[in-house]
């Protein structure tokens, strides 16, 4: 009991550290065991203390508090005025105690006595005559162990009220205690709490007890329950409705529509006959999804080439190679004609027509100045008709250009004007306008020197280039 004393008596040096924190925490310890009698007052538990009744012989101490209160802790204990039975009042409490669960307990405390009261939170002003005490205290014992223990220390928390002469106050109990087992239902009880007050009239005090508590309700006893005559029991192992005379899955809960078996992808088809039991399909492919043979993301069924990748705007098949050269027909400049992938997939041009078609372009003549086309010019574009005529595929671009003699823009007009010269010549000779494309370049794209004549002469120039795309 000493120790539990001197616990107490520790927390007492702390509470008087302030009075504001003193307040504080008053008002906090209500709070705390409000917050825990409502909660643990639903509790239900069947190992918990049955009602009991318990005296004790109680101290009351007043003096000891004080001087924790007013003196260092070091210098109390120095001078061995941390507890002190002649300083002590006597006195005698009577208990009711029940538990709200196995290893919490309430209790109710009546505590009377004979003896001079602090009067006010002013411990040093003490009356002079002896007068009767009377205390209750309603706390909750925490205890470490239930009941079912030999040996069972407890923490108490609570509230409590004091009436001495005309005098009223209230307090909060915080201490620690134990509990022996003499045999079930009976109790010795040690206890030993630090009362802190919670109004002006009262106190600090130390409240130290030790009494015997014994149940007042005998456990009652198990009902003894007489059990009709069961019926025969309906065999369903899996509990899925379907009894396991019809259930041909027993050990697995399944559908009624599928015989007591299970169906995981919700396919309609039973998980044992289903090939792909977590992916939903068709009963043709035994419960798996449209196989895609060829893995290019379409199915079979819309696949028109199924076991080769494609695309979708193909149906699933290859992009076309219509003349089968190798290029496929949204690369192939000409999908309808073999060709090499170096030319696009067209054909590749005879180098006889290139060269022909080159030399009919350095024989085109112009008047001086002029887009006028000269006589001796024909022959060689009469040739090149020949050739378009004799190649549909054949396309030609017609090029102008100028030497830098004059002004540009009257060169740019000019070289215009001689390319669609040559490009109207063709046209008069039979040749589809769609097949030809004239452009002028003026004097931009220069081959040679316009410093001296030779370079000017190679200048003025028309080109022809031969294509098939």
């Amino acid at each position: 009991m000493c120790v539990i004393y001197f616990s107490i008596s520790n927390k007492a040096a702390i509470f008087a550290a302030s009075n504001k924190t003193t307040d504080i925490m008053k008002k906090s310890m209500l709070l705390v065991l409000a917050t825990i009698v409502s909660a643990i007052s639903f509790a239900q538990t069947n190992n918990k203390k049955l009602p009991s009744l318990a005296a004790h012989f109680s101290l009351i101490d007043y003096k000891g508090a004080a001087n924790v209160r007013t003196k260092s802790l070091e210098t109390v204990i120095n001078q061995s005025q941390l507890f002190k039975i002649k300083e002590m009042n006597a006195a005698l409490s009577l208990s009711y105690l029940q538990g709200f669960t196995d290893k919490i307990d309430f209790a109710a405390t009546i505590t009377g006595a004979v003896l001079k009261h602090p009067t006010s939170a002013t411990v040093k002003n003490i009356s002079g005559e002896d007068k009767v005490l009377v205390e209750a205290a309603a706390t909750a014992n925490f205890k470490l162990l239930s009941d079912a223990s030999r040996f069972t220390p407890f923490l108490t928390l609570g509230v409590g009220a004091t009436s001495w002469s005309s005098y009223f106050s209230a307090f909060t109990p915080v201490g620690a205690g134990v509990q022996l087992k003499i045999n079930p239902g009976v109790f010795v009880l040690v206890n030993s709490q630090y009362r802190i007050p919670i109004t002006e009239n009262g106190a600090y005090h130390f409240y130290h007890s030790i009494g015997i508590a014994s149940n007042i309700t005998d456990a009652k006893a198990p009902k003894v329950v007489e059990l009709p005559v069961a019926a025969p029991v309906v065999l369903d192992r899996d509990g899925d409705g379907v009894l396991d005379a019809d259930d041909k899955c027993p050990d697995v809960a399944g559908l009624a529509a599928l015989n007591g078996c299970p169906d995981r992808d919700g396919d309609g088809i039973a998980d044992g006959d289903d090939k792909c039991p977590t992916v939903a399909g068709l009963a043709k492919y035994q419960g798996c999804p449209i196989p895609d043979t060829d893995g290019d993301g379409i199915n079979d069924e819309q696949d028109k080439c199924p076991t080769v990748k494609g695309l979708a705007r193909y149906q699933g098949c290859p992009i076309p190679d219509t003349d089968g050269d190798g290029v496929n027909d949204e690369e192939d400049k000409c999908p309808t004609r073999k060709g090499p992938a170096s030319n696009q997939g067209c054909p590749e041009i005879a180098k006889e027509v290139v060269e022909k078609i080159n030399y009919a372009a350095k024989n085109v003549f112009f008047s001086t100045g002029s887009f006028k086309l000269l006589p001796k010019s024909f022959k060689s574009l009469d040739e090149v008709v020949t050739l378009l005529k004799a190649d549909v595929s054949l396309l030609i671009d017609v090029d102008g250009h100028t030497d830098a003699q004059g002004a540009d823009d009257k060169n740019q007009t000019l070289s215009e004007n001689r390319a669609a010269a040559v490009k109207n010549y063709l046209v008069s000779k039979g040749i589809a306008e769609s097949r030809l494309k004239a452009t002028g370049y003026g004097e931009t794209k220069p081959v040679a020197d316009n410093k001296t004549a030779a370079g000017r002469a190679k200048n003025r120039r028309t080109e022809m280039t031969v294509r098939n795309f």
